[in-house]
């Protein structure tokens, strides 16, 4: 009988872990929350995502430079409860894993709005089960089985986004339509109709565009040379990301009025293809932002596996959520991390709002796990330094100052929320971590009440044992 293997395969490679960070982070928050994005900051919405992928570029750094000296699955959270404590590991995986398994869900009730351009008669629910059951199915075989197709995943998305920037440039600089062109950019209330506050918000939104890089820090305990491909997969995707983003919403903005781009009723780069009136292009189009949402939903659904993994193998999860088949995947940790397709499939069924709920619940796991990473940070460069660890590959720039920035920029962006409609990111997020917090209380107090009946009974067997042979030898 065949052994099941008792930890992760090391068996990604540099390209796989870009392409993985990619194909996650280039989901729905591109294709469809951009337009929820320019709906409340217009033209300036280029500044949010810029801003957005300042800090993305901050927390890699950070993120780079701990991964490298701790390549695990547990990544962010083991790396959290060595340096500040178990409490705060507890706080940052489940954050995480939560974070993951709610963004399944928006990216599978954003698949259900995709398929209604077909089909608009048939229930969402519907699609997001049948979508669902074919990517379970992908993360139930080996890794590279799930890279494999991300890494194709990926490759259409990119293709597809450098095709639009070059049919965008093309009609922006060899069209003489008076209605294209970077005069977009200023009319119908000017550069920031909504003024800071509209493209302050749109920064949020941006960040959960970019929710997604930080995967490569996860993938690291399966990967074959992490103090290789970690900095440089993690280099690649930020500097992919950035330049994607801002060139594509620029050249969509200059091509359609910001009005009609904005919205998440439809993607706006569906709609830019409809109003083009090229013939087959939007059906063409709803096919890759569809394949964006699968990508993205496929390694999310690996994310969240992974990191319930983690906890069980910290003792924070039940340890059946650490066991291993014989293809080397936690399928119990798997089978837990797919709630957020259900809570979709709820969803769908009863509002037509799914989309931006789901994103505001997830988005309070993500920033949390972002915030505590930069937190992480500043703990790790002290004790590192103190304790003569070997010299890292990578290292953050201007440490401590724009990690402290990086933390500094997502607090704020979080309390804000509280002013506008997404509200429920800090409705949500507080309960959840007092949630956690007694959790986390109630569970240290059963443990620690185990191991004391534990030594009584061990004291008690020690003691039978020890009488047995003496009456046996008084006998003698």
């Amino acid at each position: 009988m065949k052994e099941h293997p008792t930890e992760l395969r090391r068996d990604l490679k540099t390209r796989q872990l870009t392409m993985i960070a990619m194909g996650c982070a280039i989901g729905t928050g591109l294709f469809l929350g951009s337009g929820l994005a320019i709906s409340l900051a217009g033209p300036s919405v280029l500044v949010s995502y810029a801003i957005g992928a300042f800090i993305v570029l901050l927390l890699m750094g950070c993120l780079a430079e701990m991964t490298v000296a701790h390549p695990t699955s547990g990544s962010f959270g083991t790396i959290a409860e060595k340096y500040i404590g178990p409490y705060t590991g507890f706080l940052v995986r489940y954050s995480y894993w939560v974070a993951n398994v709610l963004a399944i869900g928006v990216e599978v009730s954003a698949i259900a709005i995709y398929m209604k351009y077909w089909f608009p008669d048939v229930p969402g629910y519907i699609w997001i089960f049948v979508f669902a059951a074919a990517l379970i199915y992908i993360n139930a075989t080996t890794v590279n089985t799930f890279a494999t197709f991300e890494y194709w995943f990926s490759v259409i998305k990119i293709s597809a986004i450098l095709m639009f920037m070059i049919l965008g440039a093309y009609l922006v600089f060899g069209s003489s339509s008076p209605e294209i062109g970077p005069q977009n950019f200023t009319n119908d209330g000017g550069f920031m109709p909504f003024g800071f506050s509209g493209l302050w918000i749109a920064v949020f939104i941006s960040l959960f565009s970019f929710l997604g890089t930080e995967l490569i820090a996860v993938t690291a305990g399966e990967a074959k040379d992490p103090d290789v491909a970690v900095p440089k997969a993690l280099k690649a995707t930020v500097f992919r990301l950035s330049t994607f983003y801002v060139i594509t919403i620029a050249l969509m903005l200059m091509i359609v009025p910001w009005q009609q781009a904005g919205g998440v009723d439809e993607s706006p780069f569906v709609k830019v293809m409809e109003m083009l009136s090229i013939p087959g292009a939007a059906g063409i189009m709803n096919f890759i932002v569809l394949t964006a949402a699968l990508s993205a939903m496929n390694s999310q659904l690996y994310a969240s596996t992974r990191m319930m993994y983690s906890l069980s193998k910290a003792t924070y999860a039940p340890r059946m959520f650490s066991r291993l088949n014989a293809k080397g995947v936690p399928l119990f940790a798997l089978a837990v991390s797919t709630l957020g397709i259900f809570l979709a499939a709820v969803i769908s069924s009863q509002s037509s709002v799914s989309y931006p709920f789901m994103m505001g619940i997830s988005m309070f796991g993500a920033i949390f796990t972002w915030f505590m990473i930069f937190i992480s940070h500043l703990y790790f460069r002290k004790a590192w330094e103190r304790d003569g660890g070997r010299k890292l590959p990578v290292r953050m720039m201007g440490y401590p100052y724009l990690t402290a920035l990086g933390a500094l920029l997502l607090f704020a962006l979080v309390i804000t929320t509280w002013f506008t409609d997404f509200q429920i990111v800090l409705k949500f997020g507080i309960p959840w971590l007092i949630f956690l917090t007694i959790a986390y209380v109630f569970g240290n107090e059963i443990i620690r009440r185990k191991r004391i009946r534990q030594t009584v009974h061990n004291h008690f067997d020690v003691k039978g044992i020890d009488r047995h042979e003496t009456d046996g030898c008084d006998e003698h």
